[in-house]
């Protein structure tokens, strides 16, 4: 039986491993605990195009999904250049190689502490 649980680092852990698995473009997780209440992390990737968002979303969706952990909102399913998944304390933002560029939401929370993606055993 999974366990709910988790903390919010476990959590954004899991997306990102999620997304290396389906080779997300420069994964990022921000720490924005200290700077908002709104979550304690962002989760920053690239797709290549429509199709590889869509499979990072249901990706992100499929391993919290098996840790019995539901999102509370999915948008941009229609346009498919910018999805974002809200899990309450993490937040994905999964974008367009053009959307990540003129958005630079990294540099918008810069000052955050930024983590890299752990190295993965497979």
């Amino acid at each position: 039986m999974a366990n709910n649980k988790i903390t919010s680092k476990e959590k954004a852990d899991l997306i990102l491993e999620a997304l290396c698995d389906k080779k997300a473009v420069d994964p990022v997780v921000i720490d924005v605990h200290a700077r908002t209440i709104m979550m304690d992390y962002l989760v920053i990737a690239t797709g290549t195009s429509k199709i590889h968002i869509r499979a990072l979303a249901d990706a992100v969706v499929e391993k919290l999904s098996a840790q019995r952990i539901k999102n509370k909102r999915l948008e941009g399913e229609q346009e498919g250049l910018w999805m974002l998944l809200d899990y309450g304390d993490v937040v994905v933002h999964l974008l367009s190689p053009e959307q990540r560029e003129f958005y630079r939401l990294e540099q918008y929370w810069s000052g955050a502490e930024k983590g890299s993606p752990p190295i993965l055993e497979g």
